[in-house]
């Protein structure tokens, strides 16, 4: 019988696991336990008359450390389901509100 080789595995880099996806927005609510509300704004473009329009959408975030009060400037990233309604966690605070 032949003997099988050693499989040697190979470190993986994080960047090999895709893209990041990161949006930044405003703290519009931090009422619940590890979770903030980010407010979000976005440009698509109208399919009809080509017109760029200003969209906005409230994201539930993981915030683990409760570190993001109302105001602030966050940076979040999208992440596996958490809960019914969290699929994106805080990454860092750009600018702390007064």
């Amino acid at each position: 019988m032949a003997k099988a080789k050693a499989v040697v595995a190979t470190p993986v880099k994080e960047s090999t696991r895709g893209r990041r996806v990161e949006v930044t927005g405003e703290v519009v609510a931090n009422k619940m336990m590890k979770t903030i509300s980010v407010l979000v704004f976005r440009t698509l473009k109208h399919d009809k008359y080509g017109k760029y329009v200003k969209k906005s959408s409230i994201i539930k975030a993981h915030d683990e450390k409760s570190e993001a009060k109302v105001g602030d400037t966050v940076v979040i990233y999208e992440t596996r389901p958490l809960s019914k309604t969290k699929r994106w966690a805080l990454s860092n605070v750009v600018n702390a509100a007064k």
